[in-house]
């Protein structure tokens, strides 16, 4: 299981996508430090926060958003740059300290490049051995690297898993269509549309996947 961090090393990034401010997302957002990327600053009053700086082009930002934020620091960027503004308050949340990040409203929305854009960056971002969250409330998602890790979802909750990358030693317990030492072709949907049984227990012996989780869906579809 991953340590949890220290309050100050939790960073909130708010991102542009969707949210529903569900209660998963309020216990996410306990204790933590908030960075707004460009247009997620508009989560801000939503969730009741006040972030400590806002990066971006601000090509995203209303007037009356901006005016609305009168107190906190804002540092642009130019719109022809060479990183996503979602990157640079990852890059501002990690430079301050961050070892546990939380994107909220990294998931849905209008633009799906930027979405898979953040689900491709997560998995950077474990990789380097941050605890990396992606949720829009109504969804939730994680990195899956090699090792052991338990993911605490409610029981009946819809879940997938999709394989970046092909996947050797692949373990999922505690779920309606359990695994063991799979191994999962690139491309395949094999590991689509599973239930947990409460958490879930997974365990990786190669590759790279990221496990997205509908926490308030009991379908069961």
């Amino acid at each position: 299981m991953t340590i949890p961090a220290l309050a100050d090393q939790t960073f909130v990034v708010l991102l542009g996508g969707a949210l529903a401010v569900t209660p998963r997302v309020r216990a996410d957002i306990v204790g933590a430090r908030f960075v707004a990327a460009d247009g997620g600053m508009r989560h801000a009053a939503t969730l009741g926060v006040v972030p400590e700086i806002w990066v971006g082009d601000f090509d995203s930002t209303p007037d009356d958003l901006i005016a609305a934020w009168p107190g906190v620091e804002r540092q642009p960027y130019p719109v022809a740059k060479n990183e996503t503004d979602g990157a640079i308050a990852v890059s501002v949340a990690t430079e301050r300290g961050a070892k546990d990040i939380v994107l909220v409203g990294a998931l849905g929305g209008e633009r799906s490049d930027h979405a898979l854009m953040h689900l491709l960056h997560a998995v950077s971002l474990a990789e380097d051995g941050y605890a990396i969250k992606l949720t829009s409330g109504e969804e939730e998602a994680w990195p899956v690297l090699p090792g052991s890790r338990e993911i605490d979802l409610p029981k009946g909750s819809l879940f997938s898993i999709l394989g970046l990358s092909p996947l050797s030693g692949l373990f999922i317990g505690n779920v309606r269509y359990p695994l063991h030492d799979f191994s999962l072709p690139f491309g395949s949907s094999r590991t689509i549309s599973n239930v947990a049984e409460g958490p879930i227990r997974l365990s990786l012996a190669s590759g790279r996947a990221i496990l997205i989780a509908r926490p308030y869906d009991l379908s069961g579809a």
